[in-house]
């Protein structure tokens, strides 16, 4: 027998409740008993495989074709053209000067893009190893497959939606699908990457599983919900492929900014081609080109895809699967996030703690209808109901013959659910459902009772027979540790949180108070959930929202940002736009601050580089004209060798500013909770006087360097 009884509602004795909200097995034994698997390994930065895959990648990346997404970059490639025909040129003629230093711009000038190109690798190349880790968790899983004679074994791949199977403990879960008979402990590491065994079982919102997941005890029949290359494995792979990822509309519009600059910056360096003949001043080719290197934005230009590509990978290592990089970056921009209260704010496992009868009402006749009424309950708070009038009572589950008994199933409509059974008609749910439905007054000592309930953040559930009111069960839910904490964090950002609730408005407002939130929507009905996301961003305001249940697919879908529970029903996880693979609702912290840090990296590298343009500037230009112009030497303010040393030097900056900021494109900016305004400024001071001061100082040592190494050369 399973030591997890459906009916008794009470887990294993080493089950214990995690902050994550799933029943986590810790030291399991007998035939479920495994070698828990820990997450899946971090890949450093500069791994080799993945750099050697990036530098493979890089070089690919240098086809036109590859190139013509990024305009900056595409510019330098044909500049690089130009100057490598004007270096074979100098070199067939004999003028072996001209060609040195023709020939070293040229090299660095193919460095720039290929630094750039390596950038975008080396984003890539995360979400790719994440990929094949991925796929070396899919094998051909045989599958036990429901028919009308029995059972047969087919391959996983030849299963389709609504086929039924059976899995055992230590067999692979073969497809996506949701339980439909039974209750077991599976193995999600080789999705979620968490050791720990999760329950799973039929009803409620914890019926989802995924294929490629192992079955540790018990046995369970799932009806497959996805064909083949529809899986959730099969998403996840195609999803954090880069290569599928979208543009954001910011960064489109960045995008069409740099690609603006970059005309404006080529006209000019055109204009300048007849102004120096004018002027006498001899200026060639290739300096025109490394004047338009130097002055359009490379830097952003380089790492500008890196930077949205990494967000999505450092979403995957928190767990989460973005679905749209667009709901990746509106998450930077959220003001308002809806929390659904149960399974999310609090451990969603309500338990009956207590039976408490009317005047009048022998507490016995109460517990017996409420065990009645809650035999077709499936859900956690069912069973427990049932567990607590066998405890109490010592109430056995009665044999019912299914000729003389009317289920009446739980919806979000009725909010009630039931037994009708030789002439009596019980009911338990709501309290205004039931009252309604009983039209029946509620006594003053029973809504007292109700009202204490509340007050203490239990949930009442009223019992009624016929036209009668029993009295209440009080349902107790326990508010996830740290919850207060994170949600105080998203308030000193400036981030609204409203929690959503099934519950009367006193035990919300009770709940609300203990978690913290600044609001709460209470007595939420699918359809009230949707409505109240739609008022919101109504009046301006982003709105990002985590859900479980199938009541939330509603709200979810028509949210900027749903987080769905990896542990949730199928249809929130159809809904949202992202997955938690953790089911840890206070992800949507780390979500929105992964946001957050898309956009200030994005807006810190932009400001440093168009800043740093400044100073190459000053390199250059005085360096064109110096010759006609003495007067121009002034601005020398980097009192920089020769102008050749200067060209040079600025564009060897440009070129190794790229790698440089790699690491920070691909890890992303710090963000700390704090207002729009001061992390403005900080930005500002870091990377706008940064982006002044250090280009100048740059280039004045990669100066002194080529003087330095060309005097040596002189030398020999």
């Amino acid at each position: 027998m399973s030591e997890l009884d459906p009916k008794g509602g009470a887990g294993p004795d080493n089950t214990v409740l995690d902050t994550h909200g799933n029943d986590d097995i810790g030291s399991a034994s007998g035939a479920g008993a495994v070698s828990p698997r820990g997450r899946r390994r971090a890949m450093s930065m500069w791994d080799r495989e993945l750099v050697s895959r990036s530098l493979r990648v890089s070089l690919r990346k240098l086809d036109p074709r590859a190139l013509a997404h990024n305009p900056v970059m595409f510019v330098v490639e044909i500049g690089s053209v130009f100057t490598t025909i004007d270096a074979i040129r100098y070199l067939i003629s004999g003028r072996f000067g001209m060609f040195s230093f023709i020939g070293q711009i040229t090299i660095w000038l193919w460095l720039t893009v290929l630094f750039a190109n390596f950038a975008e690798a080396m984003a890539e190349g995360r979400g790719q190893a994440h990929a094949d880790e991925l796929r070396r968790t899919r094998s051909e899983t045989e599958a036990r497959r429901v028919t009308a004679t029995g059972i047969e074994v087919v391959p996983a791949t030849s299963l389709v939606p609504g086929d039924i199977v059976v899995v055992s403990a230590g067999e692979v879960i073969p497809g996506d699908g949701e339980i439909i008979e039974g209750i077991a402990s599976v193995d999600e590491s080789a999705i979620t990457g968490e050791s720990a065994p999760v329950i799973r079982e039929s009803g409620g919102d914890r019926s989802a599983v995924t294929g490629g997941t192992t079955v540790l005890s018990d046995e369970i029949r799932v009806r497959i919900t996805a064909g083949r290359g529809e899986s959730f494995l099969d998403r996840m792979i195609a999803l954090i492929e880069a290569g599928v990822r979208q543009k954001t509309p910011n960064e489109i519009a960045l995008a069409l900014l740099l690609a603006g600059l970059t005309l404006i910056f080529l006209v000019v360096v055109v204009t300048l081609a007849p102004f120096s003949v004018y002027s006498r001043a001899v200026v060639s080719v290739t300096v025109l080109i490394a004047l338009l290197v130097a002055l359009i934005p490379t830097t952003i230009g380089g790492l500008l895809s890196a930077i949205g590509i990494s967000g999505m990978n450092r979403l995957l290592e928190h767990n989460v699967l973005a679905l749209s990089g667009r709901a990746v970056e509106a998450a930077g921009d959220v003001n308002v996030i809806m929390l659904d209260k149960t399974g999310t704010l609090t451990m969603g496992s309500r338990q009956a703690t207590s039976f408490v009868p009317s005047p009048g009402v022998d507490e016995r006749r109460l517990a017996e209808a409420a065990q009645l009424s809650s035999l077709a309950d499936e859900t956690p708070e069912g069973r427990s109901i049932v567990a607590l009038a066998n405890e109490k009572f010592g109430i056995q589950t009665p044999n019912l013959d299914s000729n003389d008994v009317v289920f009446v199933p739980f919806t979000a409509q009725t909010r009630m659910s039931g037994v009708d059974l030789d002439g009596r008609r019980i009911r338990k749910g709501a309290t205004e459902s039931v009252a309604r439905w009983a039209e029946v007054e509620l006594d003053p000592q029973t809504i007292a009772a109700i009202e204490r309930i509340a007050r203490e953040g239990s949930t009442p559930l009223l019992v009624a027979e016929d036209h009668q009111i029993l009295g209440a069960v009080e349902l107790k839910d326990v508010v996830k540790e740290g919850i207060k904490e994170r949600l105080a964090s998203l308030r000193a950002a400036g981030i609204k949180t409203v929690m959503i609730t099934g519950d009367n408005p006193v035990t919300a407002e009770a709940i609300a108070h203990e978690v913290g939130v600044d609001d709460f929507l209470a007595e939420a009905t699918p359809e009230r959930k949707m409505d109240y996301v739609k008022s919101v961003r109504t009046e301006g305001y982003m709105v990002g929202m985590v859900g479980d249940g199938t009541n939330d697919a509603p709200a979810l879908a028509v949210a900027d940002v749903a987080v769905a529970m990896n542990t949730g029903t199928m249809a929130a996880r159809e809904a949202g736009n992202m997955i938690d693979l953790d089911s840890n609702p206070t992800k949507l912290i780390d979500i929105v601050e992964v946001g957050k840090q898309i956009l200030i990296t994005r807006g810190a590298l932009t400001t440093f580089s168009v800043v740093n343009d400044v100073a190459k500037y000053f390199a250059i230009i005085p360096a064109m004209f110096v010759v006609a112009f003495p007067g121009l030497n002034a601005l020398n303010v980097m009192r920089l060798t020769s102008p050749d040393t200067a060209i040079l030097s600025a564009i060897i900056f440009n070129a190794l500013i790229i790698p440089a900021l790699i690491p920070l494109a691909l890890r992303g900016v710090r963000y700390t909770a704090t207002s729009a305004a001061s992390i403005l400024r900080k930005n500002l001071l870091i990377y706008g006087l940064g982006g002044l001061i250090v280009p100048f100082a740059g280039i004045k040592v990669i100066d002194m360097i080529v003087t330095a190494l060309h005097l040596v050369s002189t030398a020999r």
